[in-house]
């Protein structure tokens, strides 16, 4: 009678252990994944991230927007061709220096329409040098070693009552970082998202520079620009700051603490992810 009961509660405590292990395998292989995935896309740039997209925008811009910006480069230029008249005195104050300022901010104009992909495409490339140098500077691994944390918990010591808590936790929890991931994925593809769209219109805030009360929309765009390229090198001191965190995770200790302060770690993450692009946008007084 006896070995019948032991044989049920082995048999309950081995599929307990089964269910925890497959849970806990999920759950770090998805920190893991998810985690390598934010430091391999935030270093790309538009035309790396996905070519077609990238492609389609810049046609969209060259053939649908670039016009537009070609209209308000005319309606400036006329601007600044009645303002000289109404300054200088029906032109009877006339300098031979205001038709060369005049003709210089023209040329000016006219080339950062013409050559706005490649100045955005320059602001994207320099901000992926900054997060390539930070991945560089960035030593802390960030991935778990499944085996070795699921070993030194050391399941086999815990009883039944245990066991089923322990399972109920790490379904808990890795679920809750299943929706974490997919917080993830939005906040990196809302990101590429929104330089595509900048970068679609870029021809018009361009076309403003060079007018004096107009100036101020092309140079908020350049420092918008200069904000989300920079948003990758806050995402990837997040990622750095979570290596040191999960790096300093002890396992052994406590198992239960261990997995909900890996949720937390996970959460916490986020959090400063979503935060990344204000404090970029901030820390360039773009608005």
């Amino acid at each position: 009678m006896f070995g019948i009961l032991d044989a049920i509660t082995e048999w309950i405590r081995e599929l307990l252990t089964g269910a925890i292990v497959s849970s806990l395998t999920s759950m770090f292989g998805d920190v893991n994944d998810k985690v390598g995935t934010i430091a391999a896309e935030v270093g790309q740039t538009p035309a790396a991230w996905n070519f077609n997209i990238f492609s389609m925008i810049r046609s969209l811009s060259e053939t649908v927007i670039l016009p537009v910006a070609g209209l308000i480069i005319t309606y400036i230029l006329c601007a600044e061709i009645i303002g000289m008249v109404t300054e200088k005195n029906s032109m009877h104050e006339v300098d031979t220096f205001m038709f060369f300022k005049y003709f210089f901010k023209a040329w000016v104009a006219i080339f950062l329409v013409a050559h706005t992909f490649e100045i955005t495409m320059a602001v994207f490339d320099l901000a992926q040098h900054v997060v390539s140098g930070a991945a560089g500077v960035i030593h802390g691994s960030t991935a778990i070693d499944i085996d070795a944390a699921i070993a030194a918990m050391d399941l086999a010591a815990y009883g039944i009552p245990e066991l089923l808590l322990l399972m109920l936790e790490t379904f808990i929890v890795s679920f809750c970082l299943k929706i974490m991931g997919i917080v993830v994925t939005v906040i990196l593809y809302g990101r590429m998202i929104e330089i595509y769209c900048m970068c679609s219109v870029a021809p018009i805030p361009f076309a403003t520079m060079t007018h004096k009360e107009w100036g101020q929309t092309g140079n908020n765009f350049l420092r918008a620009l200069l904000a989300i390229g920079f948003q990758g090198f806050f995402l990837m001191v997040c990622v750095g700051i979570y290596a040191v965190l999960v790096n300093d995770m002890i396992v052994a200790v406590n198992v239960h603490t261990a997995i909900f302060s890996l949720a937390a770690y996970t959460v916490l993450l986020v959090f400063a992810m979503m935060k990344s692009g204000n404090l970029a946008k901030s820390v360039f007084n773009a608005h």
